[in-house]
């Protein structure tokens, strides 16, 4: 691992095809942020390596990429090992399942995924106390899909009622995958409601740090930057297919 580390801080080597990709997923969020009357700075990318080889995380890194977003834990855990920089900020985005809170709670920066009491509170019992807290984000069913998880936008006050004074975690906005649809207008409506939502508990509750939106992907990042989106999950756009 030793090894690994110090090949990761010599090495600023790159191919020029991810260099390609960076940039052209760049250049779309500075479009989109152009087009809106958005700051550059105000949208940051997620790189969602999610299935992805350690290799390929590296070449991102040596180009600059220090946010990396991942679903299956104890993969993600490996990588975290192995890639242990000071600089990279990782984010757990996938299920949670409660028996698997302790690793997330300790190798994590970011979890985008917290929909019940449960998780938050041993997201938060768990978080070392010599760590920074846990930021958190509220995945929110926007669109009240039996197939997603996710709280339903009704019910996301109880949760914040209940895990704001967790001194462990530091609750920073919501999450929300959008119903799938070739209707644009549908998926940028999910996003204006989240926006909304999000803005709402924002102003109830006196919470000047929840101000993050975790939405857009590669296919609609645009129509995500358009109603407030912060942090833009990517995968896909820089690292190809999924693998299985």
């Amino acid at each position: 691992m030793e090894d690994r580390q110090q090949s990761m801080k010599q090495n600023t080597s790159h191919s020029p095809v991810f260099r390609d990709k960076l940039e052209l997923v760049q250049d779309r969020i500075e479009s989109a942020c152009d087009l809106y009357g958005r700051g550059q700075d105000e949208v940051s990318l997620l790189a969602v390596s999610k299935t992805k080889p350690i290799e390929l995380i590296e070449q991102f890194y040596a180009l600059g990429q220090r946010q990396f977003g991942e679903n299956y834990l104890q993969e993600a855990l490996l990588k975290i090992a192995a890639l242990s920089e000071p600089t990279i900020q990782w984010h757990y985005i996938g299920a949670i399942q409660s028996n698997k809170t302790r690793p997330i709670a300790e190798h994590f920066d970011w979890v985008h995924t917290v929909s019940s009491l449960k998780v938050a509170k041993r997201l938060n019992d768990q978080r070392p106390e010599s760590a920074s807290p846990l930021n958190v984000l509220i995945q929110v069913n926007i669109d009240r899909e039996d197939s997603k998880s996710g709280v339903l936008p009704e019910d996301t006050d109880a949760l914040i009622d209940a895990t704001r004074e967790m001194g462990q975690l530091n609750l920073r906005g919501l999450m929300v995958i959008p119903k799938k649809s070739k209707d644009l207008d549908l998926i940028r409506d999910s996003f204006a409601r989240t926006r909304l939502l999000q803005e709402s508990i924002a102003n109830r509750y006196c919470l000047a740090q929840f101000n993050q939106l975790s939405m857009g992907m590669s296919e609609d990042l645009e129509l995500a930057i358009a109603e407030g989106a912060t942090i833009i999950r990517i995968g896909s756009a820089l690292f190809g297919p999924r693998d299985a």
